[in-house]
């Protein structure tokens, strides 16, 4: 398997697995954002992986070139934040070569990543200093010399994916760990995503819903994963509030890639 083939398998399984509470997957949709959509991403990605293999590529640009190559449906976003993961981890090869990648980033890069974020439907807080719909962001951060890895900083305090950028890719070499422990499969998919959403607030349903709403979610995937409260029920209150884990998804989808690449069997 490639690269490029083990980013778009990584995808795949993980919006095929189900049931994961709150999320799309084969079981059931959002009004406005189906399966098809994320399996559109999966497919259209592929050009931007490939590209992401060869000496020379620059992971700004890739993440543009990701964006616009996908956001062709209206189902909104569905993979920016995977796209953040996948492309510095396949051009780097695995986790280490992924940090030094993230770290050697550049002005440009930074630009070429507001753009691509501009063209996405991505919840941001209304008091990020540095607002994608400010059109005096481009020109602040050139002005400050801001890289990639500095925007991924400035926002690390409340995004788990800009998060990962500056702790070494921590969450998901945890999750790639999950997978290996809960076994093969769906169900080991399935797992590992609740293992992950109990293990902090998801950054997603904080900005859309609140801390508040974060933090119940985390306790109630706890409480899943336990076995104390019935996985569907869960589901289905996610599902009703419109409670949406997309940071964990993201997080389980950089976890299927390094599983993936050691290993992991999916087939079982």
């Amino acid at each position: 398997m490639t690269p490029a083939e083990q980013a778009q398998m990584s995808m795949m399984l993980e919006v095929t697995a189900y049931p994961k509470p709150g999320n799309v997957d084969r079981c059931h949709d959002y009004p406005s954002t189906r399966l098809e959509h994320f399996l559109t991403s999966v497919i259209l990605s592929r050009p931007s992986f490939e590209r992401a293999s060869e000496p020379g590529a620059a992971v700004g640009a890739l993440i543009y070139d990701a964006v616009s190559r996908t956001n062709v449906h209206s189902g909104g976003n569905t993979h920016f934040g995977a796209f953040l993961l996948l492309l510095p981890l396949i051009m780097g090869g695995d986790i280490p070569g992924a940090i030094r990648v993230t770290r050697a980033t550049t002005v440009d890069d930074a630009v070429e990543f507001y753009k691509a974020f501009g063209m996405t439907q991505v919840r941001v807080l209304s008091s990020d200093s540095l607002d994608v719909n400010d059109p005096l962001a481009l020109e602040s951060i050139r002005q400050q010399q801001l890289t990639l890895h500095d925007i991924m900083g400035h926002s690390a305090g409340n995004d788990m994916i800009a998060r990962e950028w500056i702790n070494g890719f921590k969450k998901v070499r945890m999750g790639a760990d999950l997978l290996r422990k809960n076994g093969c499969g769906r169900k080991s998919i399935v797992q590992t995503f609740l293992d992950l959403l109990s293990d902090e607030p998801d950054t997603f349903i904080a900005k859309k819903h609140g801390p508040e709403i974060a933090e119940k979610t985390m306790e109630n995937a706890r409480e899943a994963r336990d076995g104390t409260l019935d996985l569907a029920m869960f589901d289905r209150i996610c599902i009703d509030a419109g409670i949406n884990p997309g940071s964990t998804a993201d997080i389980t989808i950089g976890s299927l890639y390094v599983a993936l690449g050691e290993g992991w069997q999916w087939d079982c």
